[in-house]
């Protein structure tokens, strides 16, 4: 009787420890009995490394796991258990096979909503008013897409190398080295021709600043003309002496005409020459001592 107690406890302590393992393993991996899970269907083109019990996730956060993985002929097909019944994700949905990092590791599956948030008046998605044509609804399908890996990279890589080993790109490039060595070259000439030219026209520069003051100036000088003329004294002054020298132009003719006169006469002439002679005896009679040196 009493071994029969002893292995019944021993028995009821194997089952609990079993028990709290497979729930502690659970509850790390997202799993809630009785949570309200719900499924989804994702088919993937490639889904390498992706296995059973591989988690889902939505953003970084852990919300399910791979329930069970089909392969069809055109893709393979994975069924998403999510344990998360406050989940809304509003359509379009895309679901991505992802590695832990770049270079490897477990396969996850990332859920990715790019819609418009849906509000607080949304429906469960295992509820019988969630809208499918709006947000991703219990047994709904979602297109898979792949994620880039050290594989897909090292492909792309080699499928570039093997496009730029066929088109020649590199001989291409070479000689479109050469080209630009060239060209740098000739412009480094045209440059020192030029710091030649500059130099020669530097005088020239010069004498137009120089020019350009003077014409400045003049222009200044312009200026003040202009201002007096429009001075109505100024104008005033001008008038008199244009009006005088008008005058003074009307004498002298007056005079020319009388002295012209005068010489055309002849017995004017004669009467000037014989003051002059008498003159002339006059200062010799006063002053004989000077006139006979």
């Amino acid at each position: 009787m009493r071994r029969s107690v002893r292995d019944a406890i021993v028995g009821f302590t194997v089952v609990g420890g079993v028990v709290a393992f497979v729930s502690t393993m659970s509850w790390m991996r997202g799993i809630r009995l009785g949570a309200g899970d719900w499924a989804l269907t994702a088919s993937f083109a490639d889904a390498s490394g992706l296995a059973v019990r591989s988690p889902v996730t939505y953003r970084g956060i852990l919300v399910g796991s791979v329930k069970a993985i089909r392969v069809t002929p055109t893709s393979v097909v994975a069924d998403l258990e999510i344990n998360n019944a406050e989940l809304r994700l509003p359509l379009p949905v895309t679901a991505m096979v992802a590695s832990g990092s770049l270079l490897g590791g477990d396969a996850q599956v990332s859920l990715m909503s790019t819609g418009a948030p849906l509000g607080d008046r949304s429906a469960d998605p295992t509820s019988s008013d969630c809208q499918p044509t709006l947000q991703l609804c219990h047994q709904a399908s979602v297109e898979g897409v792949g994620a880039p890996s050290l594989s897909s990279v090292t492909d792309s890589l080699q499928a570039l190398l093997s496009e730029a080993k066929e088109a020649r790109l590199v001989p291409s490039l070479a000689k479109s080295t050469q080209q630009i060595d060239e060209t740098a070259r000739e412009i480094e000439v045209l440059t020192v021709q030029l710091q030649k030219e500059l130099t020669k026209v530097e005088p020239v520069l010069r004498n137009l600043e120089a020019a350009t003051v003077n014409a400045v100036d003049a222009s200044q000088h312009v200026i003040n003309i202009v201002a007096a003329m429009d001075n109505p004294q100024t104008i005033n002054d001008l008038q008199q002496t244009a009006t005088n020298a008008a005058e003074l132009t009307a004498k002298i003719d007056a005079v020319g005409g009388d002295v012209a006169k005068l010489t055309s006469d002849p017995e004017f002439i004669k009467g000037l020459r014989q003051v002059t002679i008498g003159l002339g005896e006059l200062f010799g009679e006063i002053y004989p001592g000077k006139t006979g040196n």
